[in-house]
């Protein structure tokens, strides 16, 4: 349809903002001003301002002269998904994991100060909250976010911990900045998080990071359990193995997926 033959309704700009997030896909998770200009057909200047409106509202990042988008877009629907390989990838083997424990899976990634849920295979529900793909969570109260934060440069981690909102969500909550910083040191240093009813009452859950090709990591998958069937020490003992097994699994598959960043 010609941009004369459009109805008098039509919004010729938001038409090129949803141009400007589609035109990022698995084959380009990663465009410069130009590129998106040229695949859009937009002039440089309309480009840069669709570009700094999306930053702005926190569906794109920029990082110097490179934009990639956000897990907000998720928001919007599933067309995050369908740009980005990691969920696809993920999801035969949390099914698989989920399969033989008999306990709900998750894979997350970092948007900002939180967590999204961006795979997810679940069992029953243990949480107050429903989860579903799209969730969010504030990343340092959980255990997927602990383990994303601790593998973040010191930087990035301190700024963070310094907007987090450090009240406490149950009698267990961790809410110093202190006690947080302790907390990363260790699960950097033993390789998985595990977080016991501070987010919410009866809720245990442990984590390991998801690396890319390049050793980064990009993501963290978890197991979920009501502290009445799981003991911390039966979680680390029955649960922490299988878990790492798949966090394994899922990083060999995306090191022969094509290359992208979350």
């Amino acid at each position: 349809m010609q941009a004369d033959a459009r109805a008098p309704h039509f919004v010729r700009s938001f038409e090129r903002g949803l141009a400007v997030i589609r035109c990022f896909d698995a084959g380009h998770p990663v465009r410069t001003l130009s590129e998106v200009a040229q695949t859009c057909d937009l002039t440089r200047a309309a480009a840069r301002r669709l570009l700094l409106t999306l930053a702005d509202l926190g569906y794109v990042h920029q990082d110097g002269r490179h934009f990639r988008l956000t897990p907000r877009v998720l928001e919007l629907g599933y067309s995050y998904l369908s740009s980005y390989t990691l969920p696809e990838i993920a999801e035969p083997h949390l099914e698989q994991l989920v399969a033989r424990i008999r306990e709900s899976s998750s894979l997350c990634v970092l948007d900002g100060d939180d967590i999204v849920y961006v795979a997810r295979v679940p069992t029953r529900r243990i949480m107050t909250a429903s989860i579903t793909v799209g969730t969010r969570f504030p990343a340092h109260v959980t255990s997927v976010g602990r383990v994303i934060l601790a593998h973040l440069p010191e930087t990035e981690s301190e700024q963070l911990l310094d907007r987090a909102d450090l009240k406490p969500l149950t009698a267990r909550t961790l809410t110093t900045q202190a006690a947080l910083r302790a907390e990363l040191h260790l699960v950097r240093a033993q390789g998985y998080a595990l977080v016991d009813q501070e987010l919410e009452e009866g809720l245990r859950s442990v984590a390991a990071p998801v690396r890319d090709r390049d050793g980064t990591v990009v993501a963290a998958v978890n197991i979920a359990v009501h502290a009445g069937r799981h003991t911390v020490d039966a979680v680390r003992r029955d649960l922490l193995p299988p878990l790492r097994a798949t966090a394994a699994a899922i990083e060999a598959d995306l090191r022969m997926a094509p290359a992208h960043r979350p």
